[in-house]
């Protein structure tokens, strides 16, 4: 079962909502675009009127009152984005990463076998058989701490940030059988 998402970051805001929607003005909406905090997905959300959102602002989504988003639209895939969203895409993940740094090193620290031939290790980009098996070696003497602590741990790793950033971007567009980070 996936939790609700309580906050949400802003990827894009368009005030007079989709260029390509060819109702008159006075019929279309805001329309924000956003990316879970907690569960990594995209939304598409619609303010309260007279309302002017930031983008990498954070608004509140979750149950009761809300006080900039009026409803949420729904989920929509990565392809729907605008140019602008895209390219934020990218930096807020980075950010979220970097700022709940411990939940990804718990990754790390915690993953396991999906089968007898796939470990959820293996499914980080540039992450192998051998690049896995040392990462369970150096976590059986003693968990990692930060991403610091599994560079500096397991020999010749990718960047164990950066390989969490891509994965979390190739969930987003829809094409992984496993999901790890991406929920709903």
């Amino acid at each position: 079962m996936t939790m609700k998402e309580e906050h949400a970051i802003i990827l894009d805001f368009l005030p007079h909502g989709y260029p390509f929607d060819k109702r008159p003005i006075h019929l279309k909406t805001s329309i924000a675009q956003a990316l879970g905090k907690n569960n990594l997905v995209i939304l598409e959300l619609v303010p309260k009127k007279d309302i002017f959102l930031q983008i990498h602002e954070e608004v509140y989504i979750g149950e009761g009152k809300r006080d900039k988003i009026h409803h949420i639209a729904g989920r929509i895939p990565i392809t729907k984005l605008t140019e602008t969203a895209k390219s934020e895409l990218n930096f807020i993940i980075e950010d979220l990463v970097k700022k709940d740094e411990k939940k990804f090193v718990e990754f790390y620290n915690n993953a396991g076998s999906i089968n007898m031939r796939v470990h959820q290790l293996e499914l980080l980009p540039g992450i192998g058989k051998r690049h896995m098996l040392s990462i369970l070696e150096a976590r059986s003497e003693k968990p990692f701490e930060s991403f610091e602590d599994v560079k500096n741990r397991v020999p010749l790793l990718p960047d164990p940030e950066k390989a969490i950033i891509r994965r979390i971007l190739l969930e987003l567009e829809g094409n992984e059988k496993h999901s790890l980070f991406v929920k709903g």
